[in-house]
């Protein structure tokens, strides 16, 4: 029932707040969500200011809500689904080289240039975090999100070619930054001295690889059950099977879910939308798919603007964590960089083009999930690593949400071919 009670508390703060942003401020609806949810904390707080004990029977209440668990395990495969069905596989194709290239070697580059800047720094401040730590929070860091940036990037005036790099950049590397974070964490867990190269890329193949093969099977299943029937309940239900079950067997034989996602909804908005449904079952399942996504993004944001409430916030993290965004994009910046060199994608990436995508690879609340779901242990640098990264999150989406949008037109006024 408490459970019931809070989502519906956030289904009707979420209903209000997209009437008054599409009535008067018109903002991306994450930017809006996110802003009213952390406005709605900051009252929260100041209230239990003036009436002792009302911030923390609040506070009791959130902690109760297991987040990491609810968008990793639970919402994060509707988000994937529904973000990849409406993503054109020939677009995809034609950016493939560099898609793929973003996703695994910048998503590794940047796990590591965070990572070891982060342990520089944190030594200089003596806050003495043991490497293995900050390379999690790499990890953690390092995938753009791709609920946050199709939600911000889906009003922008953005160039295709950009566009399609940035989005399917972010459904591709969210999942293999999961992997890398499942990686290190099973090395931090089990201790270097007992884990080897070959378990290394063994459990990497079987997260990574077999998410993706997951995914194409269930895509393929749930195509061929389309193509059989013309039954638009019917085929929307079988969408969320394929989500739902899915998901569900991803998790029980250890394969990445989020990579299975993107390839099923891959497949069931390409080839499943142009050859097994009507013109109904069509428009059906796309505006059933597009509600859910708005729902479900509202209740991310609001609940991530909300988490700021559970969080034991300190003045030093807060500084730390402006100095750790620096880090962040700077190191976005390097990872995008180093393979345009390396892999010769210069032609089709200028300087103009990887400053967009830098701006634009937002945080979101897959990094404050991951962040939640560290292991609790001695000189609490899980609480540390959660207030720096709620810092990243609320700067990505807010600051570099609200100012994507000037920058792509000041950058194309200056030059129209990116």
């Amino acid at each position: 029932m408490e459970l019931f009670l809070l989502f519906s508390i956030l289904i009707t703060l979420a209903a209000v707040f997209s009437y008054v942003n599409v009535r008067t401020f018109k903002l991306p609806s994450g930017v809006s969500f996110m802003l009213m949810g952390t406005l709605v904390s900051v009252v929260l707080i100041i209230l239990g200011k003036i009436f002792p004990g009302f911030a923390e029977e609040q506070k009791a209440e959130l902690v109760k809500f297991d987040f990491s668990e609810f968008l990793l395990g639970i919402m994060l495969s509707f988000l994937l689904f529904a973000g990849s069905l409406h993503v054109k596989l020939q677009e995809l194709k034609a950016a493939a080289k560099s898609i793929t290239v973003f996703a695994i070697f910048g998503t590794m580059t940047s796990t590591a240039l965070v990572g070891f800047a982060l342990y520089f720094l944190t030594g200089l401040l003596s806050y003495d975090v043991p490497l293995i730590y900050c390379l999690l929070f790499g990890a953690l860091i390092s995938p753009t999100d791709p609920i946050a940036v199709m939600s911000i990037l889906s009003k922008s005036k953005l160039p295709k070619n950009i566009q399609t790099n940035i989005i399917g950049e972010s459904l591709f590397n969210d999942g293999i930054g999961v992997v890398i974070f499942t990686v290190i964490l099973d090395i931090q867990v089990s201790g270097i001295e007992h884990v080897t190269i070959w378990n290394v890329l063994q459990l990497f193949t079987q997260e990574a690889i077999g998410g993706v093969i997951m995914g194409a099977i269930i895509g393929y299943i749930g195509y061929k059950m389309m193509k059989a029937i013309d039954h638009f309940q019917t085929e929307i239900l079988i969408s969320l099977a394929m989500v739902m079950g899915g998901y569900s067997l991803c998790h029980m034989i250890h394969v990445s879910g989020p990579l299975a996602m993107v390839v099923a909804g891959l497949i069931t908005g390409n080839q499943a939308r142009a050859r097994a449904m009507s013109d109904v079952t069509r428009d059906y399942l796309e505006k059933f798919w597009e509600v859910l996504d708005e729902i479900l993004n509202g209740l991310l944001f609001m609940l991530v603007g909300l988490e700021i409430m559970v969080i034991d916030f300190e003045w030093q993290y807060g500084l730390l964590g402006l100095a750790a965004t620096i880090i962040v994009l700077a190191s976005r910046y390097i990872s995008l960089w180093v393979p345009v060199q390396l892999f010769f994608l210069k032609k089709d990436f200028r300087t103009d083009s990887l400053k967009i995508m830098t701006w634009g690879g937002l945080r979101g609340g897959i990094s404050i999930a991951l962040a939640l779901s560290l292991p609790s242990g001695e000189g609490g640098f899980k609480e540390l690593f959660i207030s720096v990264t709620f810092v990243i999150v609320l700067v990505s989406i807010l600051f570099q949400g609200l100012t994507i949008g000037p920058l792509i037109s000041r950058i194309t006024a200056k030059n129209t071919k990116l």
